[in-house]
């Protein structure tokens, strides 16, 4: 006979408890929020909250950023392993780390963990991630496009005790704060962290006493278990068979050479396995990604395919294979420089998007712009004063079978806001000059591809630097069932009335007073042929701007 202990917990008991912990995710989330000090976290929203069982495997998140959270498991299981196993922790204690070869991504992303005790007992794990405004390197921000190890980057922290026991290891803050170009900004992020970690633990604690330990720690399980069959049946019903597709990123800062991201989705039954052997060989310049930022963009296109709710956590992961052979750009080996590895995971989530097209047309849309827009300012005042400046664009997302795509829309492995330029204003030697959608950007097609953007910023002070991470100069968003592809992204400066145009990245490229920087962004791929479009949603395109008389003429026969 099964002990009230162990017996398992019915489906209402545990939709409650599942809700509870995502709702200690949610408020570790607002902590950060109300807490942090740069911009990056406070407005673009680049942080994630997550609650893990003692095992260390995601069991309930924040609704925050996907590249983060469906890797935080691989950082801290990969911790647990190899660097400090689970009995090493106690009460108090708090992990940090950032080395992509210790299970992170890279090294802009700090994550945190601590242990949450109950009796004495482990009954699991809470963690928070911030990409921080700047951990060193060769450029402000920690985005240098021309880096060709991951030394040039920033600086490395391996999986590391802050905090024993409730005391600050003041040697590790130090060490820290000394390699950073704005440490009172990371300090005030970090803080938020450790103050998030808390604020989650006290929640986990609650629910422990409440169902005690044992039966607490059993509907961890059930809920993992319960998102697994979830999974398994959104699996099922997708056709089995074997699909291909193929995109391209435009190049890795260094050399010309396109990147080629390949994918070989393998459904059969309740299992998935997505194979990258025709993936590019690892590269020279920052756009690599290390798997857990890979595994992060296979399980992110595969939720998306989901047609009923499941919850999001490891426990959807178990029916689904990864094959990435090391050394190609989907599986970077140390040293390579991997600071630009969203550009990997972006592209990557439209190939399955493409792959998956073919098994399920009417749920998979066009390719959205599939890169994070990274431009990092670091601006230097007459007294040699320095502030940075991290600001991370989007664009247009794919169309779907039966919708528009969504002009300048934060989508796939990203969830940001936008910095208000008001509060930029404020802070930094900038001007803006304008910010808007991008007219004809978005592919056309029976459904037409999202807009993409165009951010204008002057330089006001007498000296600065730029430095971007871009994308889409090359490769269009690509369509489908006929769509025709997204616009091309650009970036220029304009110096006395004189335009002059850059490639996709830059580093460390002096400005001064009075330059204008533009960046126009790429829109999302269409769906089916234009001449399918109907009258009515034309002349709303037109009254709205979103595409020109002479486009609606030349594509869509209007």
């Amino acid at each position: 006979m099964t002990t009230a202990t162990t017996a398992d917990i019915s489906s209402i008991e545990l939709e409650i408890i599942y809700n509870a912990l995502t709702a200690a995710a949610a408020e570790m989330d607002v902590t950060v929020w109300r807490t942090s000090r740069s911009t990056i976290v406070r407005e673009l929203l680049d942080y994630s909250t997550a609650v893990f069982d003692r095992n260390g495997w995601n069991v309930a998140q924040a609704a925050r950023i996907p590249s983060h959270l469906n890797s935080m498991t691989f950082f801290l299981t990969e911790i647990l392993a190899k660097y400090i196993p689970a009995d090493q922790w106690k009460p108090g204690d708090i992990v940090i780390s950032n080395d992509p070869y210790c299970g992170g991504q890279h090294l802009p992303d700090i994550v945190a963990f601590m242990a949450v005790f109950h009796e004495g007992r482990r009954v699991g794990f809470v963690g928070t991630l911030c990409h921080h405004l700047d951990v060193g390197g060769i450029s402000a921000g920690s985005y240098g496009s021309s880096a060709t190890e991951i030394f040039q980057e920033g600086l490395r922290i391996p999986p590391v005790k802050i905090f024993e026991e409730g005391k600050l290891i003041e040697p590790i803050r130090a060490i820290i704060l000394q390699n950073v170009r704005q440490p009172d900004i990371l300090w005030g992020d970090l803080q938020s962290q450790f103050a998030s970690l808390n604020v989650g633990a006290v929640s986990i604690q609650r629910q422990a006493k409440k169902l005690g330990a044992a039966r607490f720690e059993r509907a961890l399980t059930q809920i993992l278990d319960t998102s697994e069959a979830g999974m398994r049946a959104i699996i099922s019903r997708i056709p089995d068979g074997t699909y291909e597709f193929a995109d391209k990123i435009d190049d890795d800062g260094i050399t010309d050479a396109p990147i080629e991201i390949k994918a070989k989705v393998i459904v059969a039954g309740d299992e998935i396995t997505v194979d990258l052997n025709g993936c590019s060989r690892q590269n020279l310049g920052p756009s690599n990604a290390t798997l857990a930022s890979t595994c992060s963009g296979v399980f992110y296109a595969l939720m998306a395919t989901a047609d009923a709710p499941v919850a999001s956590n490891s426990g959807c992961y178990r029916p689904v294979k990864v094959i990435a052979p090391e050394g190609t750009c989907v599986n970077a080996t140390a040293p390579a420089p991997v600071v630009h590895r969203i550009a990997i995971s972006h592209r990557l989530a439209t190939v399955l998007f493409g792959a998956l097209h073919k098994a399920i047309p009417d749920r998979m849309p066009a390719a959205y712009y599939a890169v994070s827009y990274v431009v990092a300012f670091q601006t230097i005042d007459a007294q040699k004063r320095r502030k940075v400046l991290v600001e991370i664009e989007i664009g247009g997302c794919g169309a779907l079978s039966y919708s528009d795509g969504t002009s300048a829309h934060s989508f796939g492995m990203h969830n940001n806001a936008n910095i208000p330029i008001e509060m930029i204003e404020s802070d930094m030697p900038l001007t803006f000059l304008g910010y808007g959608l991008l007219p004809d950007s978005g592919g056309a097609g029976r459904h037409r591809g999202g807009l993409g953007l165009w951010r204008e910023w002057r330089i006001e002070c007498e000296e600065a630097e730029v430095s971007t991470n871009l994308d889409r100069f090359k490769f269009p968003p690509f369509g489908l069932d006929g769509g025709k592809p997204g616009s091309l992204s650009t970036f220029s400066i304009v110096r006395d009335g004189k335009k002059q145009a850059f490639g996709s990245k830059v580093t460390n490229m002096r400005v001064r007073k009075g330059d204008v920087i533009r960046l126009e962004t790429s829109g999302g791929g269409g769906f089916g042929d234009p001449r399918g479009r109907g009258r009515d949603a034309l002349e709303r395109d037109l009254q709205m701007g979103y595409v020109s008389p002479d486009t609606a003429k030349a594509v869509y026969g209007l």
